[in-house]
């Protein structure tokens, strides 16, 4: 991914909070008809050395199978992005632009057994029903799991590489930020003011 240095993000723990606020990722590998993508939610454990992210997928989605002739994957965790007006800015001459923040994972994938597609299937659960006001706990009877599990597929991807980009308006202004923020936040758009709540969270504008 190109990322000019204003909008290079090394910092670890920044990294890891975006990927698990935002973990609905497209993971890309390539077969021996091309390249291939699903979109799926993915869980991020954090362990020394990289980590992994833990995943499942439709059986009958054939992707899985790429592991075992290339493991090489890429997930792509994107987050907030709208388009800024040139017009916000304080400078006279400038451009449109989109910004946005996202994240590349790349990683070994392969595929795991019973144990851990029944672990990742409850972790991603949790995860998400942990949000709910009132948490659904899977009452399903167990022949009814075992039946859906043999339709889906566990998978792991070993961490190798991670490249993240805050494209922000970092390299302009603060003048021209201030005024790029408030566009976003007076324009009412939902993906505007996501993204102004996000600019807001880095703290990369002084009042």
């Amino acid at each position: 991914m190109y990322i000019p240095a204003a909008n290079r993000i090394s910092d670890a723990a920044k990294i890891n909070a975006f990927i698990h606020a935002h973990g609905f990722a497209t993971l890309v590998t390539t077969g021996s008809n091309g390249p291939w993508a699903s979109h799926l939610p993915f869980i991020l454990d954090e362990e020394q050395g990289g980590g992994r992210l833990r995943c499942h997928m439709a059986r009958a989605n054939e992707q899985w199978r790429h592991f075992d002739s290339n493991p090489e994957a890429l997930c792509m965790f994107l987050g907030p992005h709208a388009y800024i007006s040139p017009s916000w800015y304080a400078a006279k001459i400038a451009v449109p632009t989109w910004n946005y923040a996202a994240i590349h994972v790349y990683g070994k994938a392969k595929v795991e057994d019973d144990s851990f597609l029944r672990k990742v299937i409850e972790d991603t659960t949790s995860k998400y029903e942990s949000k709910m006001p009132a948490p659904w706990r899977m009452p399903i009877p167990e022949d009814y799991i075992a039946s859906m599990m043999k339709a889906i597929v566990g998978f792991s991807i070993e961490i190798t590489r991670v490249e993240a980009k805050f494209k922000l308006g970092q390299n302009r202004s603060q003048e021209d930020q201030r005024g790029a923020l408030a566009g976003l936040e007076q324009s009412g758009a939902l993906d505007s003011l996501s993204l102004a709540r996000f600019i807001r969270s880095q703290a990369t504008i002084t009042p």
